[in-house]
């Protein structure tokens, strides 16, 4: 099969691998959608450390090829999803219930990370009967593969900022994953969802996903609007959906006391993320900082696809270009430079 890999920091192509082979309780599906994530892009310029020859990507969704003898309640030629995050289910951190950190920290997140990864003709799912969900009739594969990282993630990410009903969050960074914050704070009850974001295209979806003002940091202090449009007291949530130390203050700076920050970011550079001392009250201003990675399972999956089959949200408005899989390098570079004004490409195998 043709696989995308990092064959080392820096350096990326399409080579020939053999079909993996699934275990007992695993399953190996045939590719027929995928996304790029900026994340991709992280690992490739090292934010994991080296890899060589490691399969990219971990937005992608199939037809089961093969089955694992001890696989119940999934057959052979049916649609499903995967997400990025793959948990065991079985280990301390799973049955605590912090899955996505399975076995160890990020430790959820196997795909392009401590295996290869989803952007292939065929790839490999653990635990099957737990991580697969089936597509639903109704539901494409180019909406389905949205549930994989972006909806769950960004969903996520308003699930944590705990708005309260009828309150105020701000979503700092209108890309995939904080457009879909967007979309989760509007779906969770708030009352006023800002968007900080300054490029054109993306402060108009963030408008289509449910923000009632998008505020351009170019042209002015982004946290002195929240301010001033909430009568000096601030927001009740912030969400930093953009993996930046600056963006990630400003939440703080931006939160009333008693608020919470919800972190979705992917903070890939430098040692430390500063917090802005003052305004976090020198340590007690009661707001909660709350991090958390990728959702993942069938359960949380099912729900996902559920809202699309129901119409009640449609995220593809985001996929700006398509490429065929024997074009997934000039993809990937289009996306890893955000040229042409590109938010996700979809992939079609």
């Amino acid at each position: 099969m043709r696989a995308f890999v990092m064959h080392r920091i820096g350096e990326v192509g399409v080579m020939e691998k053999p079909v993996p082979e699934p275990g007992p309780n695993d399953a190996i599906v045939r590719t027929t959608a995928a996304l790029i994530c900026t994340s991709d892009s992280h690992t490739v310029r090292g934010a994991i450390g080296d890899r060589h020859d490691l399969t990219l990507g971990h937005e992608s969704v199939g037809v089961i090829h093969r089955l694992g003898s001890a696989v119940e309640g999934l057959r052979v030629g049916q649609r499903v999803a995967v997400n990025a995050i793959t948990p065991c289910f079985v280990c301390d951190n799973c049955l605590r219930g912090f899955t996505s950190q399975c076995t160890q920290a990020l430790g959820g997140w196997k795909f392009a990370n401590i295996k290869d990864g989803a952007m292939a003709e065929y790839f490999h799912v653990n635990q099957a009967s737990a991580n697969l969900a089936p597509i639903p009739d109704g539901v494409p594969d180019a909406k389905a593969v949205y549930t994989c990282d972006m909806m769950s993630t960004g969903f996520m990410g308003a699930e944590h900022a705990a708005i309260p009903l009828g309150g105020s969050v701000a979503v700092f960074g209108a890309g995939p994953v904080g457009l879909m914050a967007v979309q989760g704070a509007k779906l969770l009850g708030a009352g006023e969802v800002y968007a900080v974001e300054s490029v054109p295209r993306r402060q108009e979806l963030a408008r289509r996903f449910g923000a009632d003002e998008v505020i351009d940091f170019t042209k002015g202090d982004p946290v002195r609007r929240l301010l001033d449009l909430t009568d000096g007291q601030g927001v009740d949530s912030a969400i930093e959906a953009l993996g930046a130390e600056e963006t990630f203050m400003n939440c703080v700076r931006a939160t009333r006391p008693g608020g919470t920050i919800s972190n979705v970011g992917y903070h890939g550079e430098g040692e430390f993320v500063r917090i802005p001392r003052l305004d976090w009250g020198v340590g007690m201003a009661d707001k909660t900082i709350r991090t958390g990675l990728c959702p993942g399972g069938r359960e949380r999956m099912g729900r996902l696809l559920r809202f699309l089959e129901s119409g009640r949200v449609d995220p593809t408005p985001m996929t700006t270009h398509e490429f065929p899989f024997s074009d997934i390098e000039r993809a990937f570079r289009t996306m890893d430079r955000k040229e042409d004004g590109i938010i996700k490409p979809l992939i079609r195998f």
